[in-house]
């Protein structure tokens, strides 16, 4: 990092989403108990002028650091609970950070999404064909398609501001009035070849505004899926058998989202194209 750059906020991605990611080593050393009963000793050496409440406090702490962290009780019943309560703050933070420019109708579309989300999570905890590290690996999946919806939704509503900002019948008047002048055998001919180019260029964008348009027709398709099949989901999750039942449905919506992102991707590059053109 050089020396004018800032240092970047943390997200929820600094927390971590698997195991070998999550600091515990930090967790176990800079929670106010731990550090409370290290300060009270060292604070008691300090009044009675004695060492060995120092010693005691430092040979405690030695002992804490070196098993704690790797404790799985720990990790199941301390670390892990806090570190997805500070992911989910630290998402809904910067979630709605990103939405704050999106109509407020989208905004509730996102938010009911994520307690849908929340809600699969919470029905796959409870059911007992669910557990250990098959049931953390689809729900991963979850918090990806969410991530996802929120991506398109706000590509949509960027596509839909950009096409509401073009005048598409003064478009076809100036396509119709460059065919015209570039058809007239009263039109020189250097004239005549200007306005061919002009009505080739309109007719260019036309065609990139109506893919536009389809990208937004199938991204909003996929919006509504993905809604949908959060809620049947949430309806089958307490008899589903295995994670492998969860697994195809989200591996499914996931292609599906893949296929939307690359269309996008073209899509970005048209838009800009004419954004230069404009």
């Amino acid at each position: 990092m050089g020396i004018s750059e800032k240092p970047r906020p943390l997200g929820p991605r600094d927390i971590g989403d698997g195991v070998g990611q999550r600091p515990y080593l930090k967790m176990a050393f800079a929670n106010p108990y731990n550090l409370s009963l290290l300060l009270g000793g060292i604070a008691a050496s300090v009044l009675t002028v004695n060492p060995i409440p120092a010693m005691l406090a430092l040979g405690g702490e030695a002992i804490w650091l070196l098993h704690a962290p790797d404790s799985k009780f720990l990790r199941r019943t301390v670390w892990d609970p806090k570190f997805e309560k500070m992911r989910v703050a630290l998402e809904d933070l910067e979630r709605s950070e990103r939405m704050k420019d999106m109509p407020v109708e989208e905004q509730r579309r996102v938010s009911t999404l994520v307690m849908r989300e929340q809600n699969i999570n919470r029905l796959a905890a409870q059911n007992p064909s669910f557990t250990g590290d098959l049931l953390r690996s689809e729900l991963v999946k979850t918090r990806q398609l969410v991530d996802s919806f929120l991506e398109m939704a706000l590509t949509c509503n960027r596509y839909d501001q950009y096409l509401k900002s073009v005048d598409f019948n003064t478009l076809e008047k100036d396509r119709a009035r460059w065919q015209a002048k570039a058809a007239s055998d009263r039109t020189p001919a250097q004239e005549r070849e200007i306005a061919k180019k002009n009505v080739a260029v309109i007719e260019k964008r036309l065609e990139k505004l109506r893919d536009i348009r389809n990208y937004l027709s199938v991204a909003r398709g996929q919006l509504d899926l993905i809604e949908n099949s959060f809620q049947l989901i949430s309806d089958q999750i307490v008899t589903m058998q295995s994670p492998g039942e969860l697994s195809g449905q989200l591996d499914d919506l996931l292609d599906g989202v893949q296929s939307i992102q690359e269309t996008a991707r073209d899509t970005e590059r048209i838009l800009n194209a004419l954004e230069v053109r404009a």
